[in-house]
């Protein structure tokens, strides 16, 4: 019997725990190690920071659900891994072996690289859902009194999306409770003009979300390095096409969202020749990390190269869609290992991304995700809001169900109208 672990309990976690389960069967063994007891829907957040979801509504606790499928889930953190031992470390003193590793921990936020920027500081986060609670929570207030929104990426932010939904969520928002009026809004961000998202744009992504941008009286400084925040002043660089300096900016702001650079989280940057510099870590074609081939990974944790070189430092994404075909390749994988074949099995690597607007919503399709590309494809419309909150639904559904079925292929896909893409 074999012995499959999966680090980190997110969205690629308990996919790759029920996926490689439902490929490997009874015969061998799948253990989950998360940080908490609860899985949290993320693409939720933007909305649990307006009040439109409370935690409850986006959470659930997942070990019930996952011992139905005769998945072992251990609630508890990793504090070291030892790859050259086969084994992990948890935070409360137990080790585990392994003979399979399957990392897809998300991303350490690095809050820490910019002065003052987090939840912990002057600005908030809706990474995670205790920061959405906490960002939501810190709206409340501003409501009573206000003033100054900023809403931006910082240099080496790898996940535009939810800043540009943030934004236009509060504008809906605001404009429901009549007080828009009363709320400078400006977007800044580290991509080269809006709507590059570090894809180097999708379609006419640039003209799409200025367009939208401007019809919510949203301003928007672009090749910007943010460099210090204090209370109620974000501090940043507005560079030109050739990194050069071109103006420094000091904006007020009574509420601010700033999404933070990412690097791999610390048990997994630690083990340095298995990453890249910043942490992430290095796969080949079949999800395998070169140095321990035992050793896969899927998700935000994984290093792909930028699309492009900016002024400013930009990630690529690794959307629901990439991160499902990820999960997919690496339970054939493993299967064929154990049998004694070579891997076949590769992720398609392509990005569809919903963008919810409050209102309406935009999507975006990239296939594949590093140019040059056979389809990019961008619309707006309301249907994009249902098709999200559609998906949120089925998603949650799923994970109660230990369903493996390929999600965003049989939704979002048909939700957008081009399944055939598939």
């Amino acid at each position: 019997m074999a012995r499959v672990l999966v680090m980190g309990a997110g969205l690629g976690g308990m996919s790759a725990a029920y996926e490689i389960k439902a490929k490997l069967g009874k015969a061998h063994e799948v253990v989950l190690v998360g940080e908490s007891a609860r899985f949290s829907f993320t693409p939720s957040n933007p909305w649990v920071a307006v009040g439109w979801r409370k935690p409850a509504d986006v959470e659930l606790e997942v070990g019930p659900y996952l011992a139905k499928k005769g998945i072992e889930f251990i609630p508890v953190g990793i504090d070291k891994l030892e790859p050259t031992a086969n084994r992990v470390h948890l935070r409360d003193g137990r080790t585990l072996g392994y003979d399979y590793l399957v990392i897809t921990t998300g991303p350490r936020l690095a809050f820490d690289e910019i002065p003052g920027l987090g939840p912990e500081a002057h600005t908030q986060s809706i990474c995670t859902t205790p920061h959405a609670s906490k960002a939501w929570a810190a709206y409340e207030e501003f409501l009573k009194d206000p003033g100054p929104i900023i809403i931006g990426a910082a240099p080496g932010v790898s996940c535009f999306g939810p800043a540009y939904e943030f934004a236009m969520i509060l504008d809906a928002d605001l404009r429901k409770r009549k007080l828009r009026d009363r709320v400078p809004m400006t977007y800044v961000t580290s991509e080269p003009y809006v709507g590059h998202m570090g894809l180097g744009g999708v379609g006419d992504s640039k003209g799409l979300l200025e367009s939208e941008l401007r019809q919510r009286h949203i301003k928007w400084i672009t090749n910007a390095k943010v460099t210090a925040i204090e209370p109620g002043k974000l501090s940043a660089q507005e560079l030109d096409d050739r990194g050069q300096l071109v103006r420094e900016h000091e904006l007020p702001f009574k509420y601010a969202m700033v999404m933070p650079p990412f690097t791999g989280v610390d048990a997994v940057r630690a083990v340095k020749e298995m990453c890249n510099p910043r942490g992430f870590v290095q796969i080949d074609a079949h999800q395998r990390n070169p140095t321990y081939p035992n050793i896969y990974s899927a998700g935000v944790c994984v290093s792909i190269p930028p699309v492009e070189q900016t002024p400013v430092p930009t990630g690529a994404p690794k959307t629901g869609f990439m991160i499902e075909s990820m999960v997919s390749a690496i339970a054939g994988n493993i299967a064929e290992d154990l049998a004694g074949k070579a891997p076949s099995h590769v992720a398609t690597w392509n990005a569809i991304c919903l963008a919810d607007m409050g209102d309406t919503g935009a999507a975006f399709v990239a296939l594949p995700q590093i140019p040059p590309r056979n389809v990019t494809w961008a619309k707006v419309g309301k249907w994009v809001h249902l098709a999200k909150i559609a998906f949120e639904k089925y998603f949650l559904a799923k994970m109660r169900s230990g369903n493996t079925e390929p999600i965003y292929e049989k939704y979002v896909l048909k939700a957008i109208g081009i399944e055939r893409l598939k």
